[in-house]
């Protein structure tokens, strides 16, 4: 069955129900039953359709291997409410769906949902807009203003350089102004440029198309990457807003298991009290804890939960929880490390009868960790892909990213030590100066293969002179390992080594070396004395 990953976008949880919709529609296999002494063709029974649903699900890439049986079961649910599937006498509406052999079939019309359609605001004004440093397009041009400033020496036409010269003495007497950075300033350089590393990284022409950028407060980036304790967990100003202390002792509990406070009770089962305890608050919460507001955000991130692009997802995931209120970030970061610990000890007995620890885990609180608040027909599916991944890559995912930490200060310490020189002539209007146009730039002459080449030459060649040159000056060198190596240079380079040693010399070094006497090859050998003879 043909299926394609459903890729970051707006309205993905529609998407994603009318992909599965159509794999469901075109892979179904249809057969001729019989119920209650009657015949029924292209039909299928329930069971049926949950284990073919299910089998697709776990090998579709958008869900994963972690969808379970009765996740499948609550999606047939929706399928028959919203008319994606109809008993053979043509009921539907309702929900009342089980997992055994009742006769179900797919109806005439088509059940896709409408993709509504982008409303984009325009934001074109008549009044004109004052150049300022947070302009998306100047945004990125102060980082490297150090840079360009030397580059402009380098590369300024010659030309244009010679007739601004007489005007050297005018620019030096214009006013030379700092930025003056005011709260609300950098509050918008540390949103902008979290949002514009988020928007590289998903790889989507505008983040308005996945996130509603109004409700994104700055001060929560702050918070969550300055404030942080040395165990790498947000720390709170407002501490009414933290996880009640009750909450705390029972995850602690839970996460250390068997290692807690002998003062607690104990009695078999107390485990799953305890657990059970901690979801009930959890599921208490007035929202989920990744925000009804970032939900859409976050179902885009699903569509880069590939193996290929771990690395992308874990580094999206990242700069998307830095979004959330810092006691929102707080209780994700604290019930994820409960999660894992819970899920790889070995020692804690079974919280489920028929469900292994890492199952129960990542389904009783993918719930209350991402929901949307209009109710959508894949929350489940989606949240448990979303938190299962979550789980396996916590520590990197819920850390401070260092890079964009410095980043952020680097740019704005640029901004607060640079000189913008400035025209006063042109502020005419009494509002700030304005920047004075940027030079004319040449570029290099495109130069033939046959002069490449020649370049080429003159250069490799310059290169080892200065190696046979560094060879016969090198101190550290002994005699014999220099003899050496000037042989080998030879060898290799014997162009540059008669440029250095012309053949004269050669001959003359030779002619007064002694020569060596031939063998004496006529020495007769005289026989051995012996006592016998």
């Amino acid at each position: 069955m043909n299926s394609y990953i459903v890729t970051p976008g707006p309205y993905r949880a529609t998407k994603l129900w009318n992909e599965v919709t159509r794999l469901f529609r075109a892979g179904m296999p249809l057969k001729k039953h019989r119920q209650n002494f009657r015949y029924y063709a292209s039909c299928f029974t329930a069971s049926a359709a949950v284990d073919w649903l299910h089998q697709l699900l776990r090998n579709n890439s958008n869900f994963g291997p972690d969808v379970t049986r009765q996740q499948t079961m609550q999606l047939l649910k929706k399928f028959l409410k919203n008319h994606v599937i109809e008993d053979v006498k043509g009921r539907w509406g309702t929900e009342d769906l089980e997992d055994n052999n009742v006769l179900y079939r797919f109806p005439s019309t088509s059940p896709l949902k409408p993709i509504p359609s982008l409303t984009r605001v325009s934001t074109s004004s008549s009044l004109k807009k004052r150049p300022s440093f947070r302009d998306k397009e100047v945004f990125f041009k102060f980082r490297n203003i150090k840079k360009q400033e030397k580059e402009t020496l380098e590369n300024i036409d010659p030309v244009l350089q010679a007739q601004q010269g007489g005007e050297s003495q005018t620019k030096e007497e214009r006013q030379m102004q700092r930025q003056e950075l005011t709260e609300d300033d950098e509050r918008d350089l540390w949103k902008e440029i979290t949002l514009t590393h988020l928007q590289r990284i998903l790889g989507v022409a505008s983040l308005g198309e996945v996130l509603d950028q109004r409700c994104v407060n700055p001060q929560n980036i702050i918070h969550n990457l300055t404030k942080v304790n040395k165990h790498g967990v947000v720390s709170l100003d407002d501490k009414t807003n933290d996880l009640p202390h009750w909450v705390l002792s029972a995850m602690k509990s839970l996460a250390s298991w068997p290692k807690y406070d002998s003062a607690q009770p104990s009695y078999p089962g107390f485990e799953r009290d305890v657990f059970k305890t901690v979801s009930d608050y959890f599921y208490s919460l007035p929202q989920p804890l990744l925000t009804y507001e970032l939900y859409e955000l976050f179902i885009n991130i699903l569509g880069v939960l590939q193996p290929q692009f771990e690395r992308v997802a874990i580094e999206a995931l990242q700069l998307c929880t830095l979004l959330l209120p810092p006691a929102s970030r707080r209780k994700l970061q604290l019930l994820m490390r409960m999660m894992s610990r819970i899920s790889q000890n070995v020692d804690m007995p079974r919280l489920h009868p028929a469900i292994g620890t890492r199952t129960l885990m990542v389904h009783t609180f993918s719930g209350c960790i991402l929901g949307s608040a209009e109710e959508c027909d894949l929350d489940e599916l989606l949240a448990t892909r979303l938190v299962s991944f979550l789980m396996d890559h916590q520590e990197s995912i819920l850390s401070v990213p260092e890079y964009l930490l410095s980043a952020i200060r680097d740019h704005m310490q640029c901004l607060r030590t640079v000189q913008f020189p400035v025209d006063p002539l042109c502020n005419t209007d009494g509002g700030n100066p304005v920047c004075i146009p940027v030079p004319v730039y040449t570029f290099c002459h495109q130069i033939s293969g046959a002069e490449f080449e020649q370049q080429k030459k003159e250069s490799s060649q310059k290169a080892m002179e200065e190696l046979l040159e560094m060879l016969l000056t090198n101190q550290d060198i002994s005699e014999k390992d220099r003899s050496k190596k000037l042989k080998q240079f030879q060898k290799q380079y014997p162009d540059i080594y008669k440029c250095r040693f012309p053949p004269s010399n050669v001959e003359n070094k030779t002619d007064r070396k002694p020569k060596i006497k031939p063998p004496l090859l006529n020495i007769k050998k005289t026989k051995a004395f012996s006592i016998r003879n």
